[in-house]
């Protein structure tokens, strides 16, 4: 049986008001928040945006969102887990601080925010899966203890993955920074030496100290390196390559860990994606980050995999081509999904539902 993804349409030129109307109407008339029990911890999953970062969800539209969980008698935080690489997001105390600066506050959103420190044990909980990649997961207990979850997503592009969505969000985003490594891991870069110029922008970014400048060339030492692909953002020559066929390894494990996190979660979760804001990279990025794609709408489902289908399927429509797959062309971001079918996560199959 297809799952049903409902969507709004949305345009470039709609306001914060507007796009909050379409965002309740989308809420009340998919139910798709019904599944909330009265007096259950609501978990809000989403990213807060890098520093430098405008991509991410409006925290004026997350004031709707929590007020419909709060209305079906739910009690709603917002949460993230802490970054592997070099930024603000690194610390809980960084981390919550910008996520005020980019607008997350009480006031605005209604609620509180939780971003637990993964350096202290009781943060943390290992989830045994025994999965081809991952055997067992190390994610913030916090996703893990609140009996509801809603997870809210920005639908853009992603070096390493092709696009990222809801299953990103959940697998790579709800991970401790230990989980986070193990589904980073397989990608080390190698440098183009004549086209490094020694400038040592990368060696400066590297979150691992894996990257040194010996006779005006930057040298990776592999056995330091996480693979984050942050050298890959700064380095103006394009020097830094990553075998990139080690993202498909990325996209497997990452689509393990969400199981993790939806482990025991049927009938427990929602998914809200917007399509809106279409970047060539990931909210993560805080450098000058393009547009590749107009406005489509938001989504919302209790399918992982096929609110994911969906936005992939409209965005590419709307381009008349994979726009994912034009500016990233070494990745294929449907692994992530045909593998998440195959571990039971949800459906590649479904039907689209426009308000």
């Amino acid at each position: 049986m297809k799952s049903k993804v409902y969507f709004i349409p949305t345009k470039g030129s709609d306001s914060t008001a507007v796009i909050n109307e379409k965002l309740k109407s989308l809420l009340d008339k998919s139910n798709v928040l019904d599944f909330i029990t009265k007096g259950n911890k609501v978990a809000v999953k989403l990213h807060f945006g890098e520093e430098g970062n405008t991509g991410f969800v409006n925290p004026e539209h997350l004031r709707v969102i929590c007020d419909e969980i709060t209305g079906n008698g739910g009690s709603a935080f917002l949460s993230d887990a802490n970054t592997l690489y070099r930024g603000r997001r690194l610390n809980s105390a960084d981390h919550l601080k910008l996520a005020y600066e980019h607008g997350f506050t009480k006031k605005v959103t209604g609620v509180n925010l939780v971003i637990p420190d993964d350096t202290k044990k009781e943060n943390v909980i290992s989830i045994r899966i025994n999965q081809k990649f991952i055997k067992e997961a190390k994610v913030a207990r916090v996703f893990v203890d609140t009996e509801d979850l809603i997870v809210v997503s920005h639908f853009k592009g992603h070096i390493l993955t092709g696009f990222g969505g809801a299953l990103k969000n959940i697998g790579m985003g709800c991970a401790t920074r230990e989980g986070k490594l193990a589904q980073h891991c397989d990608a080390a870069p190698v440098v183009y030496s004549e086209r490094c110029i020694g400038c040592g922008k990368c060696a400066k970014i590297c979150p691992a100290s894996a990257i040194v400048i010996k006779n005006k060339k930057s040298v990776v030492d592999n056995l330091k390196c996480i693979g984050c692909a942050s050298c890959l953002a700064v380095c103006p020559t394009l020097a830094m390559f990553i075998d990139f066929n080690a993202g498909g390894k990325v996209q497997y494990k990452m689509a393990e860990y969400a199981l993790a996190i939806m482990k025991g979660r049927k009938n427990k979760s929602g998914f809200i994606n917007f399509a809106v804001k279409i970047n060539k990279e990931c909210d993560c990025w805080g450098l000058e980050n393009p547009r590749i794609a107009p406005d489509v709408g938001i989504l919302a489902s209790n399918d992982l995999v096929s609110i994911d289908k969906a936005s992939l399927d409209l965005v590419n429509k709307v381009c008349g081509k994979d726009i994912f797959k034009a500016v990233h062309p070494d990745q294929d971001g449907l692994r992530q999904l045909e593998y998440a079918q195959e571990i039971g996560l949800g459906n590649l199959d479904y039907e689209l539902v426009e308000l």
